[in-house]
């Protein structure tokens, strides 16, 4: 499977904050520190708000934060949650797609099992065991 940007930019931000978790970050500090487009950032912050994962406030002192503890946030939900509204394969696609297989295909079963094992397998973790805390390097594993 591979996750479009929106999803990518979504995790690094819920990433960042839990990291922090008790500092408001500006969303035109995380698109510098990202190296992205700030107003592609502002939609992704706006779709993570919607969904629960985060509030936001304007004005002087304002920012984005945690909506509830990084403990408490599964981040196959989160990638769910993002990813929602982008068919995994064109027949997956609200309104059917043009697969002109579709009526006899067999791989529908499978990448629909497939799917719902990798969101299973990705809320193994939560939030805090992705969170970026900056020092030394962790092991990848």
């Amino acid at each position: 499977m591979r996750l479009n940007a929106f999803t990518d930019f979504g995790l690094r931000v819920l990433t960042r904050l839990a990291g922090d978790p008790g500092n408001s970050m500006s969303t035109r500090d995380l698109a510098d520190e990202f190296k992205v487009s700030q107003h592609h950032l502002n939609k992704v912050v706006t779709s993570l708000s919607r969904a629960g994962y985060i509030v936001t406030r304007r004005g002087r002192g304002g920012g984005i934060r945690l909506a509830r503890p990084a403990t408490d946030i599964r981040i196959g939900d989160v990638v769910r949650d993002l990813e929602a509204g982008v068919a995994l394969v064109e027949c997956f696609r609200a309104d059917g797609g043009k697969c002109t297989l579709a009526q006899h295909c067999r791989l529908i079963a499978p990448l629909r099992d497939a799917r719902a094992s990798f969101l299973e397998e990705l809320n193994r973790s939560t939030l805090d065991d992705c969170a970026y805390r900056p020092g030394p390097p962790s092991p990848r594993g």
